[in-house]
């Protein structure tokens, strides 16, 4: 076999990547009924597990680096996040030339709900054999961390705030040893009564847009994050523009009451949260805000977002297409 012949090959395999601690140890723990359907789909592929944080960029570099072209994701939005980051880093080819498809294990699986894909692992690799591609935008978000701007590739949404707090919450526990599905809702509700809003500066594309305490910020290219909630419900993925919802200082009850328009989709129908739009998107505070990227915890403010048009190539299912 030549080496242009082997390239090929390993062009048309899968590169699957598995977190087998996504979603409390469900990407090992059904690992072989995802890999008995993918091979009941005829789809070739190579499997290697994640080992540490930071370890898919690393697999995504070598394995496209190797000529791979197609990567599968087992595992949730933090692996997709460290999979996208991968494919920038790498110099071999355009980011967009690289397929890239989601298992869901984890346990938000917020990006997947954008594009509809289903959560059924049956339904996910169905939507891997017939193949439909969406060109979606990705943000580039700097942060500070140690003193030093930093920068990181987001896939889905970032959360400043109340947001960033409940994920550093969540990771808290999960690193004490507890899991279980009720640990979200008690990080949500753990956070709520000892999180301060913050004296927060926004500006839009160079304009001021909020001088002002603020409770939570969420700015993403997909509508959905914390598990379901439409935190930016009229997000479009291509659309070359980021979404921004602000949320200001809230009453408890003001929530409770309006719960059910966090995850409806008329979040902006609430008195106390705003949208905007924009290219660009900074914001500075007094103290610091924490940020999390599609449910990774980095650094704090102060924060500034760009978009990259129609950058990444994703698998998305049939009905997201002709909807």
């Amino acid at each position: 076999m030549t080496l242009r012949q082997m390239t090929a090959d390993i062009s048309e395999k899968w590169f699957v990547i598995v977190n087998p601690v996504s979603g409390s140890g469900r990407g090992l723990i059904d690992l072989p009924q995802i890999s008995k359907l993918i091979r009941d789909n005829d789809i070739p592929y190579e499997l290697v597990f994640s080992q540490h944080k930071h370890h898919p960029t690393e697999l995504t570099v070598r394995a496209v680096n190797a000529g791979y072209r197609r990567i599968i994701v087992i595992g949730g939005d933090g692996t997709l996040h460290e999979v996208v980051n991968g494919l920038f880093i790498q110099q071999a080819v355009s980011p967009d030339e690289v397929t890239v498809s989601v298992v869901a294990v984890g346990t938000g699986n917020d990006w997947v709900r954008m594009f509809g894909i289903p959560t059924h692992y049956s339904e996910a690799i169905r939507a891997i054999r017939e193949g439909h591609t969406f060109l979606q935008d990705v943000g580039e978000v700097y942060y500070t961390e140690s003193q030093f701007q930093q920068m990181r590739y987001m896939a889905n949404v970032a959360g400043a705030g109340f947001d960033a707090d409940v994920i550093r919450c969540y990771q808290h526990y999960k690193n004490k040893g507890r899991r279980g599905r009720h640990l979200y809702p008690l990080s949500i509700l753990r956070s709520y009564f000892r999180y301060r809003s913050t004296g927060v500066k926004v500006w839009v594309d160079d304009k001021l847009v909020h001088n002002d305490l603020l409770f939570s910020v969420a700015i993403g290219v997909c509508k959905y994050n914390g598990g379901g909630v439409q935190q930016l419900p009229e997000a479009v993925a291509d659309d070359g523009l980021l979404d921004i919802t602000l949320i200001r200082p809230v009453h408890w009850w003001h929530v409770v009451f309006r719960l059910k328009r966090f995850f409806n989709g008329s979040i902006y129908t609430i008195g106390h949260v705003g949208h905007f739009q924009g290219r660009n998107v900074r914001i500075e505070s007094s103290p610091e805000m924490p940020i999390e990227v599609d449910g990774e915890i980095l650094g704090g403010s102060p924060l500034e977002f760009k978009i990259r048009h129609r950058c990444i190539r994703v698998i998305v299912n049939k009905d997201f297409l002709e909807g």
